[in-house]
């Protein structure tokens, strides 16, 4: 029995102790897959994390969901290697909102970050690092964080280092992470700390915002990157990201690795080697692709360096984006697809906030899974501490999200708790076959059948009022809780 409770540190009950002696006699007939995945042998190390994000990557953006000219072939190896949520949303249609889903598994109006530059992680929230530190984890925070700023003395980015905004001082370091090589927000995707040259016709000159715009990668309090910043972006962060999980492998000790790609952000820059396989497309292509490419070959990168250290088999790999892709229309830099679906970035239809969404753990998940149910980001914290044997309900405090194995497995195929949203006056809420949606308080809502029409088509709201006013009554109540936790309640 006493061998039975040295589970990386899973709480055990009755029932687990009945399961977990079930998986030592090696009879594992009568347990569900779910309750098997985060269970290790007595001399294996719990799994290792990796959260992958893109940013701005849009719906139609991978070779494996059929677009035309993209290269993806690691993100599609992995999603043939695992599996694909053919539902998977951003918790929000920007950046920092949906970044906080990722680190809290709240809403982020919950404590205050409600649009791209407002507001910052709170010190009473417990961070995704913090949450799993519990478990004795290292943890290491790598590329753009954005939900919050780095420093009050240098003039960085968007926020650091102005006097106005010294509350937002919210960094990865005083969050948990031991190692962080980070951003405030954007930066280039090519010569990430060279601001490119201004002119009328570049597409770089998006990279200014107000009067100046200077920005670092910072490593903690006053420390500041210089060197290794050429090229590729997405390669200068898998540099710091690859050496921290050899260090954690040689040391024994399990990580959580959060990797936060810049690409494919505006400014939207690549070099030469990267366009040569569209060639034959327009400069504006190239350059899109190209960052893609780019970013898909770093994946591939750590996905061979797993296998190298021997840990593949014991490492859960989260892929996603934080919103979909930036501009009106399909034009510029802007090359991002929402294969159909309608909105873009800023906007709660569907195109601004389903996005790719994959998870890979060799030997644990099966090849080849399609997971229909909806899901989002707010469901990877959940799902971390649900795998980690972490209750939940004694942090006291209400979570947005689901653990998401039961769908991995199979054991569920439909959600219960839809999926609410909440962004700059615009509403939303997804259930298993239908959405609400609302362009601002003083408009109504719009209801679609959103397993037969993703594409938003047909307002369905006065031929099904029922169905209508269930979905209104759950964001109401939904939303009644959020604004509860903002005056500080749950703290």
């Amino acid at each position: 029995m006493n061998v039975l409770r040295k589970f990386i540190g899973i709480k055990t009950t009755t029932g687990l102790l009945v399961l977990v002696a079930a998986v030592l006699l090696g009879s594992c007939e009568n347990a569900t897959k779910s309750e098997t995945l985060g269970l290790q042998e007595e001399e294996e190390m719990p799994p290792n994390i990796i959260l992958l994000m893109a940013d701005d990557q849009g719906w139609g953006d991978t070779g494996y969901n059929g677009h035309p000219d993209l290269l993806t072939p690691n993100l599609d190896k992995m999603a043939a290697n695992g599996a694909v949520f053919e539902r998977f949303y951003a918790a929000a249609p920007v950046c920092s909102p949906t970044r906080g889903t990722v680190m809290t598994g709240r809403h982020p109006l919950r404590y205050g970050i409600c649009h791209a530059n407002c507001g910052h992680i709170k010190q009473e929230e417990i961070t995704l690092a913090e949450l799993v530190k519990e478990r004795g984890y290292a943890t290491g925070h790598f590329g753009k964080w954005h939900i919050g700023t780095l420093t009050r003395d240098t003039l960085d980015a968007n926020r650091g280092g102005q006097a106005k905004f010294d509350g937002d001082y919210a960094p990865p370091w005083d969050n948990g992470f031991d190692v962080s090589f980070v951003t405030e927000s954007k930066v280039p995707t090519w010569n990430p700390m060279i601001t490119p040259p201004k002119s009328a016709e570049d597409v770089s000159d998006k990279l200014v915002e107000g009067e100046s715009f200077q920005t670092f990668y910072w490593t903690g309090p006053g420390e500041i990157v210089t060197d290794n910043l050429e090229g590729d972006d997405s390669r200068v962060i898998m540099d710091w990201a690859i050496p921290f999980i050899e260090n954690s492998v040689n040391q024994k000790k399990p990580f959580l690795t959060i990797i936060w790609f810049h690409t494919p952000h505006l400014p939207v820059l690549t070099g030469e080697e990267y366009k040569k396989p569209y060639a034959e497309l327009s400069e504006d292509q190239q350059n899109y692709y190209g960052v893609m490419t780019a970013l898909d070959l770093q994946v591939g990168r750590l996905r061979d360096k797993l296998e190298d250290l021997g840990v593949a088999e014991n490492t859960v790999l989260f892929y996603t984006s934080d919103n979909g892709p930036e501009g009106k229309s399909v034009t510029g830099r802007t090359q991002g697809l929402t294969k159909g679906l309608r909105g873009r970035k800023r906007s709660l239809y569907e195109g601004g906030v389903r996005v790719p969404g994959i998870v890979e753990w060799k030997g644990k998940i099966t090849p080849g899974t399609k997971i229909t149910a909806p899901s989002f980001t707010s469901d990877y914290f959940p799902t971390i501490a649900k795998l980690l044997g972490i209750d939940l309900k004694t942090k006291n405090r209400p979570y947005d999200g689901v653990d998401l194995f039961p769908f991995i497995s199979g054991e569920k195929t439909q959600r219960e708790q839809p999926l609410a949203f909440d962004y700059q006056l615009q509403s939303a809420l997804i259930s298993e076959d239908y959405k609400i949606y609302r362009e601002n308080p003083s408009s109504e809502f719009e209801l679609y059948n959103i397993s037969v029409d993703p594409g938003e088509t047909r307002n369905l709201a006065k031929e099904e009022q029922g169905k209508l006013q269930e979905m209104v009554s759950y964001w109401k109540n939904w939303n009644e809780s959020v604004e509860s936790s903002s005056t500080g309640e749950d703290y």
